[in-house]
């Protein structure tokens, strides 16, 4: 039945595609990729709903950038792709659709300052759409006033038809922290659209990295990439939660007899080279093994406990056996960190229990002196 369903929806949807493209001219209106010399970037571009983010090396010249973009099919930027400009501040580019109907405007920043190490989940944007809005996590660097966000799987559930208003989605901020605001994260179900697809449930997830939403329903694992650049060796993960489990565990949408919901928080330091530019969801899988990872920040099981008080947790990284870490590559971006928090810790396979609810906030990445 699931098969037949997404045969079903995909050639629906390419039939409809096509009768838009034959009636009509495009009226989309988005940047799909950004080109710079790749010897310049400490990770792959991070391209958002109105805004490409580049993160860079310290020594290049930030006055005179010359990015290129490709466009949906049919829209036009301007200023042109391949102008050179001054990058030194975010610049905004204007991209017109092919029937001139719609415009957006990108901003576009060259960012060179390391990301933030201490979390308070204070800065909250909002994506707001026709049918649904939810919120999206940042980090501003006062001195430079640069923007990181942090990334979730709303995205994703926004396709159910689950979502409305943002309480309504996984991840949300809440004003109960520990200390202001703080991440809210609930294991929701995804209605009919995510039955169909062999997932019933989606656990409330925030993690450093980003969200390829054109992934998440062939390979939800894969549509979590995880890693920024990091200068530093990360020693220790601590921070607060609040944990209380769902009442009915799930598995393939079929309730569990005797399993309990539980959460999960995690972090990975791992070395970026020309053939892994980052790690994603599939990490799990092979008990966070792999050729490219430092180190791991795992949660013991003894320290997932439900709790309706702020309690702390401290995680020391464990180093990989025979690694070296080249402080070289280091201080030019060559490594990369992430920290993930889910609501249900199996919740990357679809199971978990529906209303299970994490809190978490006051998060600080430890890091080694630099030697």
């Amino acid at each position: 039945m699931r098969t037949t369903y997404l045969i079903t929806w995909l050639l629906l949807s390419i039939t409809l595609m096509s009768c838009i493209r034959d009636e009509a001219p495009n009226a989309e209106a988005d940047i799909l990729t950004c080109v710079v010399p790749a010897d310049i970037l400490k990770r792959d571009p991070v391209i958002e709903n109105n805004k490409v983010t580049l993160m860079v090396k310290a020594d290049i010249d930030l006055a005179h950038q010359s990015p290129e973009f490709t466009l949906t099919p049919g829209a036009t930027i301007s200023p042109a792709s391949g102008t050179e400009r001054d990058f030194t501040s975010p610049q905004y580019y204007t991209v017109t659709s092919e029937d001139g109907n719609w415009k957006k405007e990108y901003q576009v920043s060259y960012i060179i300052a390391g990301i933030s190490t201490e979390y308070h989940f204070e800065d909250v944007d909002s994506v707001v759409k026709t049918n649904y809005t939810y919120d999206v996590f940042y980090d501003l660097d006062e001195a430079t006033g640069n923007r990181i966000n942090w990334a979730s799987g709303n995205a994703g559930f926004a396709l159910t038809g689950m979502g409305s208003d943002r309480t309504s989605f996984p991840t949300s901020s809440t004003v109960d922290g520990k200390v202001g605001k703080g991440v809210k994260l609930e294991t929701k179900e995804t209605g009919s659209f995510g039955e169909g697809f062999g997932m019933p449930i989606a656990a409330g997830n925030l993690f450093m990295g980003t969200f390829d939403v054109l992934s998440a329903l062939t390979n939800a694992l894969k549509a979590t990439r995880l890693g920024m650049p990091f200068e530093h060796v990360p020693t220790y993960l601590k921070g607060y939660y609040k944990y209380k489990a769902g009442e009915v565990f799930q598995e393939n949408g079929e309730p569990v007899k005797n399993k309990k919901d539980t959460w999960d928080v995690y972090a990975i330091f791992y070395e970026v080279t020309d053939k892994v530019r980052y790690l994603d969801g599939t990490i799990v899988e092979g008990n966070y093994t792999h050729p490219n990872l430092v180190s791991v920040a795992l949660l013991d099981d003894k320290d997932r406990k439900e709790t309706d008080e702020w309690t702390e947790f401290y995680i020391p990284f464990v180093m990989k056996s025979g690694k070296v870490i080249d402080r070289e590559k280091l201080k030019s971006g060559g490594y990369n960190v992430s920290i993930v928090f889910s609501s249900s810790k199996e919740g990357n396979y679809f199971r978990g229990a529906p209303g299970s609810t994490l809190y978490i906030d006051e998060v600080e990445l430890i890091y080694a002196a630099d030697n």
